[in-house]
C-alpha cells in the first residue's frame, strides 16, 4: 500500500490554449523542463512518499516525460479529462487518497502539501480536504497557484461516476465541493498572506508567464517558498496591479 501518492497532471485541454504562445509541455523553468520543476519542488514534501505523472496518449510521446527522474512513475490514461485520468490513476494504484498538482502552477508548495497531507492523517473520515479562502471558495480554484488538494480515492470514483457535464469533469475539485451532500469535505483557511486578491501565479497567459520569470530571477532557486514570494511581490505594487487586474477580468 502507497502511503501518500501525489499526481502530477496538465491541465486539461492546455495544449489547445490560445493564450500561451508556447505550450506548458514545453516551456523550461530553473533549467529544466517545467514538468521536472513541478516533479522535483513535489518531492521536497517530506509527507509525500510517491509521485505519478499522469498524461495522455499525446503527452506519453513527449522528450520532457522521458528525462523525468527514474523513480517518478508515469501512467498514461486513455481519459479525455482530468476527472477520468485521476481516476484511472486510483484505479491502478493501491492508495487511499491521492494529493493532486497541476502543471499550471510552477510554486506549488511544498509545506502546503505536507499541512494538507497532516490534516488528512488527523481526519481520516474526510472525502476531501484543501484551503479555503476568506470568501469561502476552495483556494485551489484560485489564480493565486501555491496549492494542491487531497482526495479520497474512493471520492474520485464516485465523482467519476456521477459527473456528467464537461466542467465539473475537467475541474477535480469542482463536483466534490458542489456536492456536500455525497462527500465530506474539510477546508483548511489559506495562510492570511495569501488570502487576497492580488496573487496570481498560475499560468494561463504569457504575461503570467512573464511574472514568474521575474520572481524565479529575484529570489533565485533556493528562496521559491510561499513566504519569501509573498513577501517580493508586497514589494512590488507594479506586479501586484496587474495581477488584480487580470484576476478581475477573468483572464
Amino acid at each position: 500500500m502507497v502511503e501518500t501518492l501525489c499526481v502530477v497532471q496538465f491541465p486539461s485541454q492546455q495544449s489547445d490554449s490560445t493564450s500561451l504562445d508556447v505550450p506548458l509541455d514545453l516551456r523550461r523553468f530553473g533549467g529544466s523542463s517545467l514538468l521536472e520543476w513541478i516533479v522535483r519542488r513535489v518531492g521536497d514534501a517530506q509527507q509525500v512518499n510517491q509521485i505519478v505523472v499522469v498524461v495522455g496518449p499525446r503527452e506519453a510521446t513527449l522528450p520532457v516525460v522521458k528525462l523525468l527522474p527514474q523513480d517518478v512513475t508515469v501512467f498514461m490514461s486513455r481519459a479525455a479529462d482530468s476527472l477520468g485520468q485521476i481516476a484511472d490513476v486510483v484505479r491502478k494504484f493501491p492508495v487511499d487518497g491521492v494529493v493532486r498538482v497541476s502543471v499550471d502552477n510552477p510554486f506549488v508548495d511544498p509545506e502546503l502539501i505536507d499541512r494538507l497531507l497532516v490534516t488528512a492523517e488527523a481526519h481520516s473520515e474526510c472525502d476531501y480536504i484543501g484551503y479555503s479562502l476568506g470568501d469561502g471558495r476552495p483556494a485551489i480554484r484560485s489564480r493565486i497557484g501555491f496549492f494542491a488538494d487531497l482526495y479520497r480515492a474512493q471520492a474520485i470514483l464516485t465523482a467519476d461516476h456521477h459527473a456528467a457535464n464537461p466542467e465539473d469533469r475537467n475541474d477535480v475539485t469542482r463536483f466534490i465541493c458542489a456536492h456536500p451532500e455525497m462527500f465530506r469535505l474539510r477546508l483548511v483557511p489559506a495562510p492570511r498572506e495569501l488570502d487576497r486578491q492580488d496573487l496570481r501565479l498560475t499560468v494561463d497567459m504569457g504575461e503570467d508567464w512573464d511574472h514568474i520569470q521575474e520572481i524565479f530571477e529575484a529570489l533565485g532557486p533556493e528562496s521559491l517558498d510561499w513566504r519569501h514570494i509573498a513577501g517580493l511581490l508586497d514589494r512590488q505594487p507594479v506586479m501586484l496591479k496587474r495581477m488584480a487586474n487580470l484576476n478581475r477580468s477573468g483572464a
